[in-house]
Order: structure tokens, then C-alpha cells, then sequence
């Protein structure tokens, strides 16, 4: 018989049954295998990774028993590099108002016409009268520079006493500023930007006002200060000389001294070396959320359009938990005998060494767990998320794979 012949018989009803059996139980062995758990570079598992929620869950406790994963994140934590009392004051120097290059002012001098008009703080951070000369703004109050030209009128014999003179602004520049150390996205920074809308009646205003150049909007900017961030003792830098400021008043909702800056300052946030979850909330220098990447799909994708794909991310709010987002990607639910036995997987990256951990968790198990606090880690900006169907599901879709299969013979 030739390879033609035999290959044109018709297969035995009981060789397809055979058959099928055989792929159906090599497929449901598959189904049922137990997955490979993440491996990861640093201990995780045990509790070394930068979170102690990423440790592997023990077996349930029978009785109520105390939660250990805050005191296990604070074993590694340095001492404050501002010690344990409250400084609600900035430094000497930097309090209040504070001009830089770019700010628009306007001066008015009593009973005169030759010097008074309108003035932008020049590149090199002073203001260009006539006659008078360069006079230092930048760093400085405006009263402050009220006083100086005043003086340099009585110098100059332009007046034989100083006359009134009033330095109001009219509208405050924007500033470049660099952010580093325990935050998300250092990098040079441009804070003060003003967006689309522009209120007239503000612009033409005297006096004016930004919260836009503060210390904690330059902070959200470079993307919020991370867990380890040492808030005691944040740095500035600001023409060769440091200064040390105790933002923690920005977490606990206390009174704290948000210092306005000028451009070609820097500002470095060191680090505690630890996971601190009492900055895990929403505050003003705080990231803004956690753009979180997400895979849900019980079928592969087969396209961005059918499949829904157009977004790659979810934005869920700063402070937010696996097991939380876990639900907020419809992870969780869904009818018991086919759901009830789902997972996920959290990718992070630990923020101090940026080396990635892989974390997953039976769901269900998390959701009956009374210690489920101890295992249940923050999500930090940048995590990605990956649901895994039940058994029951995955039997189900290899038996529609089967079936599809054995009805093409």
C-alpha cells in the first residue's frame, strides 16, 4: 500500500477516541500542574526585599495574631538625619517671599517719574534702574529691595533721604530647578509653568502670588518622594550654600514651612536605606498615583483593537495595595466554581538597588487570610500586574481546544 493510500483511510472511530482520550489527559495534567514560583535576585521570599508584605504567605493562623511586616520594614531604617523633633520653620533666609530671574515687578517711587515703572528681574538676578545700577533681587524679598534702592537713591544724590519706594510683583517667572535622591523621576526640573487659562484680572493685580515654586510642588514634579525618603532633612542647595528642612509636617498634616525657590537651585532628598509605610499616602509631595500596567486577558490578545488594548496602564490612587488592584482589574469575583481559585503576579523594582522581584499570591487565599495585611504589598509607580485564570478554566478552555481539534476528523 502506498504513503497516498494509507494516508486517504479513513481514521477508526476508536483510534479517535483513543486519541483524544490521551491528549485530554496529557492536557488536563498540564492544567493541573503545579506552576514554577517567581524566582527573584534578592530574598523577597523570606522578607529581604524592599517590602516585607513581598514575603511568601505562611500557613493561616487558626487565632488572631499580630501583624509583623511594619516592624520587619523598619529593622533596616537609619535614624533621622533631623532627629526626632518637629522644625515647622525653615532656615533662616528662606522664609517668604522669593525673587528670582524672570519675575516681573513694579516699582513706584513717591512723587517720581524718572525711576518708577516696570521691571523684570534680570538673568543675573538683579534689577537694572537707571542711573542706578544693578540692584541684587534674586534670593531676596521684596521689601528687601525696596530698602536697597531706596538707599542707592540717597547715595547716588538722587535724593538727600531715602524716599518711599514700594516693590510689589506683578507676576512671578518660572524656574528651573534639579531634584534628586529618594524620589521617582529626578531630573532637572521647570516649576511655575502657567497652563492655558490665564486669569486677566490676577495678571493685572499687583502683589502676586504662586504656590507653583514651592518646595513640595518641586517634589510632585520629579514624581513624588519614594518609601525610603528621608523627610527630616530634605537639601538645598541654593548659590553655594546648604540648607536643611524638615518636610515631614507634608505626611503627618502638621504645620511645615514650604519654602519658595528660585532658579538654579537644587534640592536632594536623602534616603532611611528602608520601606517606610507611613509615607504610602496621599500628601502634597507624594506622587500624584500609580500608573499601574495591566494583563487581563483570558485569551491571548489577538489585536490592540478586539482585544481592548488601547491603554497599556490604569491609574490607581498613591497608597494602593496588590489585593485593591488586583480587584480593580476584575481579578477577583466572578462565579465561585470556576473563579475561585485565580491568581496574580506583581512585577515591582526595588527603588534602591533597581533590581525587579516577581510576587504572586493566590487570590482567594488572600481574601480569607486574616494576617492578609502582612502579605499584601504597596503597588510603587511603574508596577505591573498579571491575572492567571483558576483550573477550572484553564481545563475548560483546553477542553474547547480538543473538542475543536477531534471535530475537524
Amino acid at each position: 500500500m502506498s504513503f497516498t493510500e494509507q494516508s486517504l483511510r479513513p481514521i477508526r472511530p476508536a483510534a479517535l477516541r483513543t486519541s483524544s482520550a490521551l491528549a485530554l489527559s496529557l492536557a488536563l495534567a498540564v492544567a493541573c500542574a503545579p506552576e514554577r514560583r517567581p524566582d527573584n535576585l534578592e530574598p523577597a521570599a523570606t522578607g529581604g526585599g524592599f517590602q516585607a508584605q513581598y514575603r511568601t504567605p505562611g500557613p493561616k493562623p487558626k487565632e488572631a495574631v499580630a501583624l509583623r511586616s511594619a516592624a520587619m520594614n523598619a529593622e533596616t531604617c537609619r535614624a533621622p538625619a533631623g532627629g526626632t523633633g518637629r522644625a515647622a520653620h525653615a532656615p533662616a533666609g528662606l522664609g517668604g517671599e522669593a525673587l528670582s530671574r524672570g519675575d516681573l515687578l513694579d516699582i513706584r517711587i513717591f512723587g517720581d517719574t524718572t525711576f518708577s515703572g516696570a521691571y523684570e528681574v534680570s538673568r543675573d538676578g538683579t534689577v537694572k534702574l537707571p542711573f542706578l545700577g544693578a540692584v541684587p533681587a534674586a534670593g531676596r524679598g521684596s521689601g528687601s529691595v525696596a530698602r536697597d534702592i531706596g538707599a542707592r537713591l540717597v547715595a547716588g544724590g538722587h535724593y538727600p533721604e531715602a524716599p518711599e519706594v514700594s516693590v510689589l510683583v506683578s507676576d512671578f517667572g518660572s524656574v528651573r530647578v534639579g531634584v534628586s535622591g529618594a524620589v521617582f523621576e529626578p531630573h532637572v526640573i521647570e516649576l511655575g509653568l502657567r497652563g492655558d487659562t490665564i486669569d486677566t484680572r490676577r495678571q493685572e493685580a499687583l502683589g502676586g502670588s504662586t504656590e507653583g515654586r514651592n518646595l513640595s510642588a518641586a517634589l510632585r514634579a520629579a514624581g513624588g518622594i519614594r518609601p525610603d525618603a528621608d523627610l527630616s532633612a530634605v537639601r538645598l542647595t541654593r548659590g553655594g550654600r546648604s540648607y536643611s528642612i524638615d518636610m515631614r509636617g507634608a505626611i503627618e498634616g502638621t504645620a511645615f514651612d514650604d519654602v519658595m525657590l528660585i532658579a538654579g537651585d537644587t534640592v536632594a532628598v536623602p534616603s532611611r536605606g528602608c520601606f517606610q509605610e507611613a509615607l504610602m499616602v496621599p500628601s502634597p509631595v507624594s506622587p500624584p498615583g500609580v500608573s499601574l500596567f495591566l494583563s487581563n486577558l483570558t485569551q491571548p490578545a489577538t489585536g490592540n483593537a478586539p482585544s481592548a488594548n488601547g491603554a497599556e496602564t490604569r491609574q490607581v490612587p498613591y497608597g494602593t495595595r496588590f489585593l485593591q488592584a488586583a480587584i480593580n482589574a476584575n481579578c477577583v469575583g466572578g462565579a465561585l466554581a470556576t473563579s475561585g481559585h485565580r491568581s496574580a503576579a506583581l512585577l515591582s523594582r526595588n527603588p534602591l538597588t533597581g533590581v525587579s522581584v516577581v510576587v504572586e499570591r493566590r487570590l482567594e487565599d488572600m481574601m480569607t487570610r486574616a494576617d492578609r495585611d502582612d502579605y499584601d504589598p504597596y503597588l510603587l509607580p511603574g508596577d505591573a500586574l498579571a491575572c492567571y485564570d483558576s483550573t477550572v478554566t484553564n481545563i475548560a478552555d483546553v477542553a474547547r481546544v480538543i473538542g475543536a481539534v477531534a471535530g475537524g476528523f
